[in-house]
């Protein structure tokens, strides 16, 4: 009895084995946001965190509305991540309080976040800064977005534009501190082919209760 149930346990853990090894290779990967990176870590607040374990979908291509990964164009060692929220042909105007106009509709918002208060750390000063939270709809997912603070004493450029063929425009999910196409432009559609789909762990581990084996709009 006890040899059977030894060879039943061992079959199913190479049967595991293969089908995740299979998935990794053609469907996705599970991967770690730096926690070097702080533009990158600020600009992710509140969907992401720096640290945590994530798992990427590459099985089809990202659409509007998806957060995705991609290289970064200034330095193809980093990466970005951010909101395709401009797709070719699309007219994208984002005013300097972060709010989205695209082909004259305006993207709005109707409730806050579970948290509707949330603290980043400043990637120039280090300083921690009191953003508030609420719930955007891009492309029929509802998302949370870190809002611009009426009294911040800098506000992040405004900018109009149409996105060219081949490329995607991304917004970041912070619209305070973000690092996105008004950084670096448009990239290239094909460049950006991961989208962030799952929370394994946040980088305080399993016992973040709040962020473990989440869902990621």
């Amino acid at each position: 009895m006890t040899s059977s149930i030894l060879r039943f346990t061992v079959f199913f853990a190479v049967v595991i084995g293969v089908l995740v090894g299979a998935l990794r290779l053609t469907c996705l990967r599970w991967w770690k946001v730096p926690e070097d990176d702080p533009d990158l870590a600020a600009s992710i607040a509140p969907s992401l965190q720096g640290g945590d374990w994530i798992i990427l979908w590459r099985a089809t291509e990202p659409s509007f509305g998806d957060l995705v990964l991609c290289p970064d164009p200034e330095d193809p060692a980093e990466v970005v991540i951010a909101r395709i929220a401009g797709e070719p042909g699309d007219l994208l105007a984002i005013d300097s309080s972060g709010r989205l106009e695209i082909n004259g509709s305006r993207i709005t918002s109707d409730s806050n976040c579970n948290q509707p208060k949330l603290t980043v750390e400043h990637p120039r000063s280090g300083e921690e800064v009191e953003l508030r939270c609420d719930i955007e709809q891009l492309g029929g997912r509802y998302h949370q977005r870190a809002l611009v603070p009426s009294k911040a004493p800098l506000k992040p450029i405004a900018s109009k534009r149409e996105v060219e063929a081949g490329t995607v425009y991304l917004i970041s999910d912070n619209r305070y501190l973000p690092f996105d196409s008004r950084d670096f432009g448009p990239l290239a559609k094909a460049s950006c082919g991961e989208t962030v789909i799952f929370r394994l762990v946040s980088r305080l581990g399993f016992s973040d209760v709040a962020t473990r084996l989440s869902w990621i709009q």
